[in-house]
């Protein structure tokens, strides 16, 4: 990431860490490995085709920590391996014809949205984050519901209640998690640096 990226815009928590090239090569095996554990991190619910994990989430951090660029090569990655046949995916699954397929498209768009938005300093306050992972929620689900709704065959409505109701509870959980670390990580980064800039 150059240098002229990073100054037309806030910092996000990675750009702190030194070593330019090697620093985001490790930083983007990161975000796909703690996708990956956050995924599998799941439980099957009997009355839908969609588990429930923590994959959001770890797509949330990834994206406010690492910026768009690194976050958006994490879920790449992941999407790509998983879809090569490496079992990353929720329950070990891999390919991509399966009904929670198309929220995995979903996290490398919320990654991208996440960092852009963490570029902003929306990952500095409590309200902020909060908004930036319900943001990054709604475009998880705005991928995910169509590709579920063709998958399985039902309408808007039956969607609706396979593949967004039963999660929003969880996604209010995540979001406010995020809402206090993310805020929280950039107090003791400042108070480190002696920074007042956030």
């Amino acid at each position: 990431m150059s240098s002229a990226v990073v100054r037309s815009s806030a910092p996000v928590l990675a750009d702190l860490i030194p070593g330019a090239k090697v620093r985001d090569a490790v930083l983007v095996l990161g975000g796909t490995g703690l996708i990956t554990v956050a995924g599998q991190i799941a439980i099957p619910l009997p009355f839908t085709p969609i588990p429930l994990s923590l994959a959001t989430f770890a797509v949330i951090l990834t994206g406010a920590a690492l910026g768009p660029a690194r976050a958006a090569g994490s879920a790449l990655l992941y999407l790509a391996l998983g879809v090569a046949g490496v079992p990353l995916f929720a329950h070990q699954a891999s390919g991509w014809a399966f009904a929670s397929f198309g929220y995995i498209i979903g996290y490398v768009l919320a990654a991208v949205l996440v960092g852009h938005l963490a570029r902003r300093r929306a990952d500095r306050t409590v309200a902020a984050t909060v908004a930036m992972a319900a943001l990054g929620s709604l475009v998880i689900y705005a991928v995910g519901l169509p590709w579920l709704m063709s998958y399985v065959g039902v309408g808007l409505g039956k969607g609706l209640s396979l593949g967004v109701t039963p999660f929003l509870i969880g996604d209010l959980i995540k979001a406010v998690a995020a809402a206090l670390v993310l805020p929280a990580a950039w107090k003791i980064v400042d108070r480190v640096s002696g920074s007042t800039d956030s």
